[in-house]
């Protein structure tokens, strides 16, 4: 999978999915993760151009191995029977996951793009 996804500074790349979380953090309680694309430069989300899902993990410090959080397919892009752009809806690819944990650790969040492929981003989680 290396070399697949990209990455770059979200408040400079369109694409790159960014990780809102809080600053504190208890072990055991809910958290709420939100997880965005086009936050500082809007993505254009047309029928020719967007965001088709999202999907957030969590690597807890210690194990080999991530969990996968959960995953929103955005599906409305303003395709239509009369054509591509005339329906009047739209998708955001804005997705908020809640989970608890009783570790730190990481958190990746990936999007696709149908024209402009993979993307990833990544924020440390501290659970106090």
């Amino acid at each position: 999978m290396e070399g697949l996804f990209q990455s770059a500074d979200w408040k400079k790349e369109k694409h790159v999915p960014v990780i809102e979380i809080p600053e504190k953090v208890g072990k055991g309680e809910i958290l709420e993760v939100r997880v965005s694309v086009g936050k500082e430069i809007p993505h254009p989300n047309t029928t020719e151009h967007h965001i088709r899902w999202i999907e957030l993990l969590f690597l807890p410090d210690g194990e080999k191995f991530p969990y996968e959080i959960g995953r929103a397919e955005f599906l409305a892009h303003g395709e239509s029977v009369e054509g591509a752009n005339k329906s009047t809806v739209y998708a955001e690819p804005i997705a908020l996951f809640t989970f608890k944990t009783e570790k730190s650790g990481k958190l990746i969040a990936a999007s696709y793009c149908n024209i402009h492929g993979l993307w990833s981003n990544e924020v440390e989680l501290k659970v106090e």
